[in-house]
């Protein structure tokens, strides 16, 4: 079983997409402390949007980075977009500052069938996060994930949630989807000095509209 450190991330187990690879896909410490840390998740205790997920995508696309990403309903248009793996004593690598977001390599690439996984910071060393208003986002709102073989994936927000780390819902999160899906993850909710972390994750549930 995968354990997330840092602003740990929660833990997809063995489920779908992800069969054999449990990680932690919350973010711990993904703070305005010293140091960020991604946690785990569960039930949610904060639903910000929610609307029906759509039944209708666009078909799967073949397998390829993603190499930059725009959210224009809340100003985010990111540099080079890194590969999140594994760390050796099993945890979730995490994003190397506060303005690099990055892309779990064990999951599916943004359009292909599945969900794929972006996670950036809140914040970090005290420098705002790119994911820093990622709660603001609205159903119907776009993220754009501009793939390295010329591609843009097109998708549309249907529910935001804010789940505390202790009871992260990691079937809903990284569950096998029959589409293209997308999670854009950070830490919320109240901040734990004593520890240097979020107690909570905010996750934005997507799918993939256009191309």
């Amino acid at each position: 079983m995968i354990r997330a450190s840092w602003c740990r991330w929660p833990f997809p187990l063995v489920i779908g997409t992800f069969i054999g690879v449990g990680l932690a896909v919350a973010l711990t410490a993904c703070a305005a402390g010293p140091t960020g840390r991604i946690a785990s998740p569960a039930a949610p205790s904060t639903v910000t949007a929610v609307a029906p997920s759509p039944t209708a995508t666009a078909p799967s696309l073949a397998s390829a980075k993603p190499a930059k990403l725009e959210i224009p309903a809340i100003g985010v248009r990111t540099g080079e977009i890194v590969d999140l793996g594994l760390t050796g004593d099993g945890s979730l690598q995490v994003p190397r500052d506060a303005i690099t977001t990055g892309w779990f390599t064990g999951g599916p690439a943004p359009g292909e069938a599945g969900p794929a996984v972006l996670a950036g910071h809140v914040d970090y060393k005290k420098v705002p996060g790119v994911f820093g208003r990622l709660k603001e986002l609205k159903t119907g709102d776009e993220a754009l994930v501009h793939r390295e073989d010329g591609i843009t994936a097109v998708f549309t927000v249907y529910a935001v949630e804010r789940h505390p780390k202790t009871t992260f819902p990691t079937e809903k999160v990284y569950g096998d989807t029959p589409g293209p899906e997308l999670r854009l993850i950070t830490c919320g909710g109240d901040f734990d000095s004593s520890t240097g972390s979020y107690l909570d994750n905010v996750v934005a549930f997507a799918k993939l509209a256009r191309t």
